[in-house]
């Protein structure tokens, strides 16, 4: 199937480790319709994201597994290989949920076993404690923040293991946008955090994906004939 107006990047698995993930908002319907279909016929998995309300209406009759509140969309989404990497992301508060989960999905959709922990922010700090022994068993941890970004610090100080941090655009005042949570990520004095965009909760993701080493039971990638 030939479409006028994308070019779709079917090699860029084996080239890159991740696959090609469709940026859905400057983008119509129908021409998400065509890229989907696109990738029914060649059986390719397909993840969708930053789905807008319209997108997300107009797309449900296709056999794509959607969530609202991630505002992704996910085709022929891979099985967990039996010997998946694990992933834990924790969120500071329930308003960090949508950049959270956009993280969760694509971890999934990429073939790493992850755990979310959710509203877990320094507010209460005994709620990240209660919680700590188990989220020091990941490899990796991908932390989600908004506000003054408190967590990034106070969780990279507690394990032992990388932290990205994701600041999100949650707050107001000099918390609004993302940007003080951004600047708590990036001065932090824990050491061992690195920081993605605001709300870049794929990012997040894509870079795990590729610190973890690779499954060795995962699906080949799909390339051009």
């Amino acid at each position: 199937m030939t479409i006028s107006h994308t070019v779709i990047d079917w090699d860029r698995t084996a080239r890159t480790g991740v696959p090609e993930v469709v940026l859905a908002p400057s983008k119509t319907s129908h021409q998400l319709r065509d890229i989907v279909e696109a990738h029914q016929a060649r059986a390719v998995p397909l993840l969708l994201t930053r789905l807008t309300d319209g997108q997300l209406a107009d797309l449900a009759d296709l056999p794509l597994d959607l969530d609202p509140l991630a505002r992704t969309g996910s085709l022929l989404a891979p099985e967990l290989p039996t010997d998946a990497q694990r992933l834990g992301i924790v969120t500071a508060g329930t308003s960090d949920l949508p950049v959270a989960l956009e993280a969760y999905h694509t971890a999934r959709f990429l073939g790493l076993d992850t755990t979310l922990f959710t509203d877990l922010g320094v507010a209460g700090l005994w709620r990240l404690q209660d919680r700590l022994e188990e989220i020091s068993g990941f490899p990796l941890l991908i932390a989600v923040a908004g506000m003054e970004g408190a967590l990034f610090s106070v969780l990279a100080g507690l394990v032992r293991v990388p932290v990205i941090a994701v600041p999100t655009s949650v707050g107001y005042g000099m918390s609004e946008g993302g940007k003080a949570a951004l600047s708590s990520a990036l001065a932090s004095c824990a050491p061992g955090i690195v920081t993605v965009n605001i709300d870049n909760g794929f990012g997040a993701a894509a870079a795990a994906r590729k610190m973890l080493p690779p499954s060795r039971t995962a699906l080949r990638p799909v390339s051009t004939p």
